[in-house]
């Protein structure tokens, strides 16, 4: 018998799914992402800032495996003092690799700057101004760094649209439209109340299931052509 998408048994499978298959990360363990979340007095070193802020550029339009291997091994150059063309070598991507060595380099300040935000909108706003960081990828950071919040990638998106039912809402990653924003915390609050985990835990978990395929998405629109 399939599982009720959207519902607690749903959710809870698929989590279960992605531990059993080793697929249970981002840039740290699903463990760990939800320990970060539940603790409201959880901190960063401003090395482990820029290390999140690095990994969360080049994440953002690379696969996730591919983001890991070059991460690890940027930072490593980055910790031996190597340059900027060392660093080009491993990931060539030019706006990348210098918007990494500038949060590298001032580290120190951005992470104080950042721990100097009274509340999730101003610190949400001042990882947004941080290099090569835009909205999606400044919450993927933000969750990274222990805050409870989503990333509405293009799969939360989808998500969200087959929640609502709409068949009329369209994803759109360049501009996240109020509409399709609503729809998704609509989703996020159902699976809140379903499972009792926070919304940046279920964000990890919706992303990664469905971005490996364990999620079917079908539109409305979709079924009622079937």
């Amino acid at each position: 018998m399939t599982e009720k998408m959207f519902s607690k048994s749903w959710f809870l499978n698929l989590d279960k799914t992605l531990r059993d298959t080793g697929l249970d990360s981002d840039l740290y363990s699903f463990d760990e992402i939800l320990k970060r979340i539940k603790d409201d007095k959880f901190k960063v070193s401003p090395d482990e800032f820029a290390s999140c802020a690095a990994y969360s550029i080049l994440a953002s339009g690379f696969r996730q495996r591919t983001a890991k291997q070059c991460h690890q091994k940027i930072m490593e150059k980055l910790s031996q003092k190597h340059t900027r063309n060392d660093l080009l070598q491993i990931f060539n991507r030019d706006t990348k690799i210098n918007a990494i060595m500038e949060i590298w380099n001032n580290r120190d300040k951005y992470c104080a700057d950042y721990y100097k935000c009274e509340t999730l909108a101003e610190k949400l706003n001042f990882l947004k101004k941080l290099p090569n960081l835009g909205n999606i990828t400044k919450d993927h950071l933000a969750r990274n760094l222990g805050e409870n919040v989503v990333k509405y990638d293009i799969w939360v998106q989808r998500l969200g649209i087959v929640y609502s039912g709409n068949p009329n809402l369209r994803e759109n990653n360049a501009n996240l439209q109020p509409e399709i924003k609503q729809a998704c915390d609509d989703m996020f609050n159902h699976l809140i109340k379903e499972t009792g985990f926070p919304r940046g835990y279920i964000d990890a978990v919706l992303f990664k299931a469905a971005s490996n395929g364990l999620i079917e998405i079908v539109s409305e629109k979709k079924k009622a052509k079937k």
